[in-house]
């Protein structure tokens, strides 16, 4: 009957909530909140979880909200988390506009209206006085974006450590649910050359023509053959002019692997290249922009337990097909140490990482049972 009764109490909450949390979405979706500067988000989302009644919540130095529920038997933490930050640099308000029950801004499902679900959770517990079996933290967290690098998920384990057991990150569209990381190492390349003339100082070493032949021998590495490895070049810059040798060339470049183990042997071979160009004198630097680890150690067996008991959770809410591939995420980080971690995607949208970002505001109540189900694992 206890079990009954909560159903009831959660689907009412539901019910009851959703036009709150579609003006949360269009009120938080509007707040420009580029990685390493989510400072506006941050303080909108901790008064907010004062506002529910939360006594314990702060901003870490790192720009991430943590509300922290506690539990006097366990020492042990569960951590849900959604990041605040966007992948445009807009400072100022940014643009939402909605079409029938098509909500659009930058952003707004990567990961604005994920957030708002969790933070929807958050005031349930909360208003509930729910007792948990573990610690809870709720994270509203920066910088998991492109050269974020994951930090904000980074702080909140160096801080807490080994005291999480469990972790669980709300990112992405309805039907993924991540176990597998993809890991990456990112680099800025740096070739300097004599420059000069295009004619008088013919012959002089060019930059651009040195950097040319480091990615022809980046090209060249052996893959890893342990787990699917890539690799790309994807910014190239050097040079002045049609009659200038260049001086200077620069390109950014990135390796990928669900793989630890795959990912250190991309390292070497890749320090190698860059060696070989070192010992023939050519002027070379690498400035490392970011690590996202790999998998780490876990029993696999009991793991895939876990994820499948988070994948039965969202069934009842989601009838089509899981989309269970590997993703970049702040999952990356508790898989790597070995802890348990999946990222729920709780959302039905489009064109993410496009200004004209879109989500369907009738999936609004879906989220939130989705997301709400899997917290109230963790109640008494």
């Amino acid at each position: 009957m206890a079990d009954m009764k909560m159903i009831n109490q959660m689907n009412q909450y539901i019910e009851s909530q959703n036009g709150e949390a579609l003006g949360l979405l269009k009120e938080l979706g509007k707040i420009p909140a580029p990685s390493y500067h989510e400072e506006k988000r941050a303080e909108f989302c901790m008064n907010w979880l004062k506002e529910q009644g939360a006594k314990k919540v702060w901003i870490d130095e790192a720009k991430n909200v943590i509300c922290e529920i506690d539990c006097d038997q366990s020492e042990d933490i569960v951590v849900f988390m959604a990041h605040t930050d966007i992948v445009f640099p807009d400072e100022e308000t940014l643009p939402l506009r909605q079409d029938g029950n098509k909500l659009y801004a930058p952003g707004i499902g990567d990961d604005t209206a994920n957030l708002v679900h969790l933070l929807m959770a958050a005031k349930y517990i909360l208003t509930h006085q729910i007792a948990m079996k573990k610690k809870v933290l709720i994270v509203a967290n920066s910088c998991e974006e492109g050269l974020g690098n994951l930090e904000g998920c980074k702080a909140i384990f160096k801080k807490f450590g080994d005291r999480i057991s469990e972790f669980f990150s709300f990112d992405g569209y309805l039907s993924q649910c991540t176990s597998v990381p993809v890991g990456s190492y990112r680099y800025k390349i740096t070739v300097k050359g004599e420059g000069g003339h295009s004619y008088l100082d013919f012959g002089n070493e060019n930059a651009i023509s040195t950097m040319a032949a480091v990615i022809v021998a980046l090209d060249q590495i052996e893959l890893p053959s342990e787990d699917k490895t890539t690799f790309n070049v994807g910014v190239i810059q050097g040079g002045s002019t049609v009659n200038s040798i260049p001086q200077d060339a620069s390109l950014l470049y990135e390796y990928r692997s669900p793989s630890q183990r795959c990912l250190m042997e991309m390292e070497r071979k890749f320090n190698e290249v860059i060696t070989s160009f070192k010992d023939v004198g050519k002027a070379v630097s690498v400035e490392i922009l970011g690590i996202r680890p790999g998998r780490g150690q876990l029993d696999e067996e009991k793991f895939k337990v876990w994820t499948e008991a988070n994948i039965a959770i969202i069934k009842k809410y989601y009838d089509g097909e899981m989309d269970v591939r590997p993703y970049s995420t702040d999952a990356n980080i508790p898989l790597s140490m070995g802890i348990y971690a999946n990222t729920i995607g709780t959302v039905v949208g489009g064109d993410a990482h496009k200004r004209e970002e879109w989500i369907d505001i009738k999936s609004i109540p879906t989220g939130m049972s989705i997301v709400l189900d899997i917290v109230m694992k963790y109640a008494k």
